[in-house]
C-alpha cells in the first residue's frame, strides 16, 4: 500500500530500544486508523441510511453556540432546554425530509406526524 510506504511508522526510528512507545506521525495515526476502522467509515457506500459525512451534528451544536453569541447566555435552564427541544425538533424533520413549517403547526395543534 502505498500510504503505509511513504508514512514511516515513527518519527525517530534510530530511538528503537529505548523507554516508552516512539511517536507517529500525525498522517501516520490517520492511515492507522483509517486502516483499522475501514468498514465503519466506508459503510455509507453499503448501507444509505448512513450520511456520507456527519456534519449535522456540528451544525446542530454551531446553532447553539450562534444564540448564545447573540443573547449572550439563557437567562434559565428552561430557557435553554427549550431551546434544545426545538432545535432537536427541527433538525429531526429535516433528517425525515419533511416541512419544518408544517411540521412546527401540527405540533402547535397537537397532531402527530407520520414519520417512518
Amino acid at each position: 500500500m502505498k500510504g503505509i510506504e511513504e508514512n514511516p511508522p515513527s518519527l525517530n526510528p534510530e530511538k528503537q530500544g529505548k523507554r516508552g512507545k516512539n511517536p507517529k506521525t500525525k498522517s501516520r495515526n490517520m492511515l492507522d486508523r483509517f486502516i483499522e476502522h475501514k468498514e465503519k467509515i466506508l459503510r455509507f457506500r453499503i448501507d444509505l441510511k448512513v450520511p456520507f459525512e456527519n456534519n449535522q451534528a456540528e451544525r446542530d451544536v454551531r446553532m447553539m453556540k450562534l444564540q448564545q453569541k447573540i443573547s449572550g447566555i439563557f437567562r434559565t435552564m428552561r430557557r435553554a432546554e427549550a431551546f434544545c427541544r426545538i432545535r432537536t425538533y427541527i433538525s429531526t424533520i429535516r433528517k425525515n425530509s419533511l416541512p419544518v413549517l408544517h411540521a412546527i403547526l401540527a405540533a402547535l395543534k397537537g397532531a402527530q406526524l407520520n414519520i417512518h
